[in-house]
């Protein structure tokens, strides 16, 4: 449920989700702010910008990534967007002051005491008027409830190239409304479909695996190349889901890095949803991988570049750099996997071009 108060004390998972995003962020900004004039972040659900504990919330992470980095990156459109009116001056107000986060000077900041939908559908319907397209964009949905993120608007903003979206799920809050009829229209909106309804006679996991399948779905057939989605838990209990969609491979890969590299903070932790484990560098078990490998190139002669494509892309929950050092390296010392010689030039490396085939994988 959303809070009452202008401001609220921190959760230790809306912690793991930050942590998330600051490091997006930091690989984020320079890739794309540095070969193009302009990109965007917009926060669809922004808050007052801090918690009454004193952290900082979304809008002050997102700018204060920009603040600190080094790197030469253009302007920075930010959009931030909250329906409560009251959250909204506290932002804008907080902003201004520059009291937790001086305003860099390629910032161009905005907030707007609007409900994300309403605004975003002006947005958009601004730019196919004057048939413009939208910034390279970051657009993190962090809803309370099922409604305000309709999938008709997502599919519009991946319309757009370069824009990829960030939107927790809280299937305690879908769960919750999914027999009661007034709630038929939100979840109609939420999903762009009617299928969530064959969750009705479903129960426990099997009722939870099939809406997350059926939003990742949807947000494919609304355009998106790749789609994450990756598990939050506290104390090994499920909170939500957060979904990442893109067009890019390269921005699949590195949020993937970004959850890797979280260290668990407390009670929280993440998983993926391609593997059971859990998503933690320092205990990375690269198993699962080698056996995905296997299982998708069998024994046929593959490139490099093509296992790298792959690990990339949004079918493993593993990120390119597991391959080489991690997973390649001790399968060819076991002798499980073969390499063409001709196509490097030193044992245990593999450069572009090499060629290499998977023998026996698992023992």
């Amino acid at each position: 449920m959303p809070p009452n108060s202008t401001t609220w004390p921190l959760s230790p998972h809306t912690e793991g989700k930050h942590i998330v995003l600051r490091a997006y962020l930091d690989a984020w900004l320079p890739k794309l702010g540095r070969y193009n004039k302009r990109v965007a972040f917009i926060d669809g659900f922004a808050g007052p910008g801090e918690y009454s504990t004193g952290e900082e919330g979304s809008p002050l992470i997102a700018i204060r990534a920009l603040a600190e980095h080094s790197a030469s990156i253009g302007e920075v459109r930010y959009i931030f967007m909250e329906g409560d009116e009251e959250r909204a001056k506290h932002l804008a107000e907080l902003l201004k002051s520059g009291r937790r986060v001086p305003i860099p000077a390629n910032a161009r900041v905005s907030v707007s005491p609007t409900k994300f939908d309403t605004t975003a559908t002006k947005i958009l319907d601004d730019l196919d008027g004057r048939e413009k397209r939208l910034a390279p964009a970051f657009v993190m949905l962090d809803p309370f409830g099922v409604s305000d993120t309709p999938m008709a608007i997502i599919e519009r903003l991946l319309g757009h190239p370069k824009c990829e979206i960030y939107v927790s799920v809280m299937y305690e809050s879908i769960n919750r409304f999914l027999s009661r009829p007034e709630f038929e229209p939100h979840l109609d909106s939420l999903f762009g479909s009617k299928d969530w309804r064959q969750a009705v006679r479903l129960i426990g996991e099997e009722r939870k695996t099939f809406i997350y399948d059926l939003y990742q779905q949807q947000l494919k057939e609304a355009g998106a190349r790749h789609v994450l989605r990756f598990e939050l838990l506290n104390e090994r209990r499920h909170v939500y889901t957060i979904f990442f969609a893109t067009q890019s491979e390269v921005g699949c890969d590195t949020m993937k890095k970004a959850i890797w590299k979280v260290d668990p903070q407390g009670t929280f932790t993440f998983r993926g949803s391609r593997t059971a484990s859990l998503m933690f560098e320092a205990e990375v078990d690269t198993a699962p991988l080698a056996q995905q490998l296997a299982t998708k190139f069998g024994d046929e002669w593959v490139t490099i570049d093509r296992v790298l494509k792959f690990v990339a892309s949004d079918a493993t929950d593993f990120h390119t750099d597991h391959v080489k050092r991690k997973t390649l390296a001790p399968l060819e010392k076991e002798g499980r996997i073969e390499v063409d010689e001709t196509t490097r030039k030193r044992r245990g490396t593999y450069p572009s071009g090499t060629k290499l085939r998977f023998r026996e994988v698992m023992a």
